[in-house]
């Protein structure tokens, strides 16, 4: 009696097991890649932001910074950071991390262009600034902070910046263009500036940013991009590796991000004619700013349609929460008419 038991217990667990694999299984085919996109809140915190893959982006960030020293540990940080006072504004950060040096870690991706980006990044900067200030006497000898942010729009858009990917802003003297201080630091990498075939790849900051725009879209790890760090990169970024419900999150991410690609481009198309059409009849001034709010508003408009979360419209759209909420007003008066 009891072995029959144990029989049909184990078939049970057995038959569990199946449902499980052919549950997975049948989510994997849905996203119909082999490995996850990187520019995805899921994909980059899987990627870069787990203790399991530091070595990921320790290597990274050594080849954005290279004049930073060698980084060969990192300690990740809470990502939620605290004004110094009840009712200072807060910060949360995609990735918040300290070296061996004591050296602070800034590192943030974003999809859709915001028209205060750079100011943003200079609010989060100050957070590890303000954390070094101790209690008591102190000296003010800070830390290097980094800012570094890996966009997927352009924000330098000079001609003669068409293909420099990797913009680094530093503090310097205006007359003699030396440093006047290493301890505030940005690096912008622009994503879309890339534009190198695989076959063009010539240092290890190419492959970084091939993978980081092409990951999503490879069926394997290509001949010209070999190393250990590659090796853990691309094995840790396939999907067969996911949970049930990593999957879960990564394929609302993959919807999120698709949609907000497809609305602004599709805004971006149609009332950038519209922007110059009525600029050539009314001024250029006048159009371009008409046209921005008719973009917005249509942009607006298709993010509800789509049912995206209201606490991720104001970051999408790169407009404060007083803007969104007149987009709200006018877009429930448009529903009424």
């Amino acid at each position: 009696m009891k072995k029959k038991t144990e029989i049909k217990t184990t078939e049970v667990k057995k038959t569990k097991v199946k449902k499980t694999e052919a549950k997975k299984t049948e989510e994997q085919d849905e996203i119909k890649t082999t490995y996850i996109h990187p520019l995805t809140d899921f994909g980059f915190k899987k990627l870069f932001a787990t203790e399991a893959n530091k070595e990921l982006l320790i290597d990274f960030l050594n080849e954005v910074l290279k004049e930073a020293g060698l980084i060969t540990d990192i300690q990740y940080m809470p990502t939620f950071q605290l004004g110094r006072l009840e009712n200072d504004r807060k910060a949360v950060f995609d990735i918040f991390c300290t070296n061996d040096k004591k050296e602070y870690f800034v590192v943030e991706m974003q999809k859709a262009k915001e028209p205060y980006f750079v100011d943003r990044s200079l609010f989060y900067s100050t957070f590890p600034i303000q954390s070094q200030a101790p209690q008591g006497v102190w000296d003010f000898n800070l830390k290097p902070v980094y800012v570094v942010s890996i966009l997927d729009f352009k924000i330098f858009e000079e001609k003669e910046d068409a293909e420099h990917v990797i913009e680094r802003i530093y503090l310097m003297r205006e007359r003699t263009q030396e440093r006047f201080s290493n301890k505030l630091n940005f690096v912008y990498v622009e994503l879309p500036k890339f534009n190198k075939a695989i076959t063009e790849l010539e240092t290890n900051m190419d492959r970084w940013l091939f993978c980081l725009k092409n990951l999503q879209s490879l069926d394997q790890r290509p001949k010209e991009v070999q190393g250990r760090v590659f090796e853990r990169l691309f094995k840790a970024a396939e999907i067969k590796q996911l949970t049930s419900e990593e999957m879960e999150t990564y394929k609302q991410n993959v919807t999120e991000y698709n949609d907000i690609r497809r609305c602004i481009a599709y805004a971006a198309e149609q009332n950038l004619i519209k922007g110059e059409q009525i600029g050539l009849m009314k001024g250029e001034q006048i159009g371009l700013m008409k046209g921005r709010r008719e973009t917005n508003f249509l942009i607006y408009t298709n993010l509800r349609t789509l049912g995206v979360p209201d606490n991720t419209i104001p970051q999408f759209m790169g407009l404060s929460e007083d803007e969104v909420a007149e987009l709200e007003v006018k877009w429930r008066s448009s529903l009424n008419n």
